[in-house]
């Protein structure tokens, strides 16, 4: 439980800086940095103290990063264009949750409680209500049949992924060895990396020759660009390092189906951060829907 909370500030912290380094030096710099930062220091303690990429269960875990970093991070920005942050996040967060329950069922036998399920499903109404577009608050851009399939498919990706993950450990356990989180996320990453690192080459090398074609973008200035890069660092530090190492150290002891709606909350734990960090204050809605979110968390915790 006190893993899937670290994952979830974590992540938080690390979308805020992730929205920042885009507007400041552009989303395929900010992402494959932050990508690739996050490969060198997961990678340098996989190897220095960890068993890099070795293991029982290092396809395992190579497997769920190709299926919820690779994948189902390419669904995600599919989606996002499509359906607008909000409701993209939502279907992400909340369908997730169900398809990871029906999956470590079926594959690996894992039986919740009827109260662990009740209050994860809590957690999933706190982060709807708060999250839920509104005639008054209505999505951003059109919504598409396209970009539902995709925000599907990222739900589907997230799901799959954490319990593969689980299934990794397993067989780790099973071999008589062990993982701790940050190798695990090291051999996660590296699945995922490649797909994710193709998409965006190919998507800056199509940008570049549009922006050349129409006019010539003009260079960032250096003070803009350490600027970029101290975000990127620290956008690479709290996501894909530290929280994606918290959210493995979270699935090697607990059940997919309890840490993915913690982790769901974190939408919710970016509202004070943005109003701490950016003043961007907070609606009615998304206030109630947190505390209902927060309920659901503490009884999680409490609950067996």
């Amino acid at each position: 439980m006190f893993a899937s909370l670290l994952t979830t500030v974590f992540f938080s912290f690390s979308a805020i800086f992730a929205t920042r380094s885009i507007k400041t030096i552009g989303s395929t710099t900010a992402n494959l940095g932050r990508l690739a930062l996050a490969m060198f220091f997961l990678g340098l303690y996989a190897h220095l103290f960890g068993i890099g990429l070795g293991g029982a269960g290092r396809d395992w875990f190579l497997l769920s990063g190709v299926i919820g970093m690779g994948l189902g991070d390419l669904a995600l920005f599919a989606a996002l264009p499509r359906l607008g942050s909000r409701l993209t996040v939502l279907m992400c967060q909340c369908i997730a949750v169900p398809v990871a329950m029906q999956a470590e069922w079926m594959w690996m036998g894992t039986r919740l409680t009827l109260g662990q399920i009740s209050w994860a499903f809590v957690i999933l109404v706190g982060v709807t209500v708060a999250l839920m577009p509104s005639r008054r608050d209505p999505p951003k851009v059109p919504v598409t049949r396209l970009g539902l399939l995709f925000g599907f498919l990222a739900a589907v990706g997230q799901g799959l992924g954490a319990v593969v993950s689980r299934h990794a450990y397993e067989v780790t356990t099973a071999a008589g060895s062990s993982i701790d989180g940050v190798n695990a996320a090291y051999q996660r990453i590296t699945g995922g990396l490649c797909i994710t690192a193709a998409y965006f080459i190919i998507r800056h090398l199509a940008q570049r020759r549009r922006e050349t074609a129409v006019t010539a973008t003009p260079p960032l200035d250096r003070s803009t660009r350490l600027r970029g890069w101290a975000l990127i660092l620290a956008n690479a530090l709290c996501g894909p390092t530290l929280g994606v190492s918290c959210y493995q150290w979270a699935l090697a002891t607990t059940p997919s189906g309890i840490v993915l709606p913690i982790v769901a909350t974190t939408p919710l734990v970016i509202i004070p951060l943005s109003y701490w960090i950016e003043g961007d204050r907070p609606s009615r809605r998304s206030v109630v829907g947190g505390i209902i979110a927060v309920a659901g968390v503490v009884a999680l915790t409490l609950v067996r």
